[in-house]
């Protein structure tokens, strides 16, 4: 497929904490290069739990508590984004210890990322970081140090969360696209109207950038 001369525009909105967040994700990007789609992202904050305590809460409790599930459902959840994981070349390491945490401050840090033009590196980071490497992204410590790995100012960094510096600007976001309707993610919107939620697939997202390439032209 021929790419158009206009770079199809990709808003995705979802959390960090997200593991079907990241899978979509890495579904979208086979896809649009499977097609060879010119095209921009733009990443937008969620919060999954916005209450959730600073120091977060064990995953598996927080699942259990949450949905209702049951280990051996919690336990068949992980194989299956494992596996989802896999195969688009995403490496999960859950165990006992993985935990449910606050992101709020990793969105202001995303925040400071894109005034630098550098947003996307510190997503895809935070990402490997939270559910690859099992860092404790709760600790504003261990997010500067992951800024500065993707060539941000760690002082600056640091600074920016000690001071809650972008709160205001997260907040209006976050408001934003809960009052477009957004309440759960990942969603995706192209073109700023068209929504797709949750991982679809690589082939099911190869086929939605061929039915809007169909469109523009």
């Amino acid at each position: 497929m021929s790419t158009s001369e206009k770079p199809l525009r990709i808003d995705i909105v979802s959390d960090v904490v997200c593991p079907w967040c990241v899978i979509g994700y890495r579904q979208l990007a086979a896809a649009l290069e499977q097609t060879n789609t010119a095209h921009t992202i733009h990443w937008h904050p969620f919060e999954l739990n916005p209450n959730m305590p600073s120091e977060g809460q064990n995953l598996r409790e927080h699942i259990i508590e949450k949905y209702g599930s049951t280990k051996q459902e919690s336990d068949a959840s992980r194989v299956r984004m494992t596996e989802a994981g896999q195969e688009v070349g995403f490496e999960f390491n859950f165990n006992d210890d993985t935990r449910m945490h606050n992101t709020f401050d990793l969105h202001q840090l995303l925040h400071f990322a894109d005034q630098k033009g550098s947003m996307h590196e510190l997503k895809q980071a935070l990402f490997a970081a939270h559910f690859t490497n099992n860092r404790d992204i709760s600790d504003i410590n261990v997010l500067a140090d992951i800024a500065a790995e993707t060539g941000l100012d760690r002082s600056e960094a640091l600074a920016i969360l000690e001071g809650q510096l972008f709160a205001k600007e997260v907040r209006t976001e976050e408001q934003h696209w809960q009052q477009q309707g957004i309440q759960s993610v990942p969603a995706i919107i192209f073109n700023e109207r068209h929504l797709v939620s949750g991982a679809q697939g690589v082939e099911n997202y190869v086929s939605i950038l061929e039915q809007l390439a169909d469109m523009t032209e």
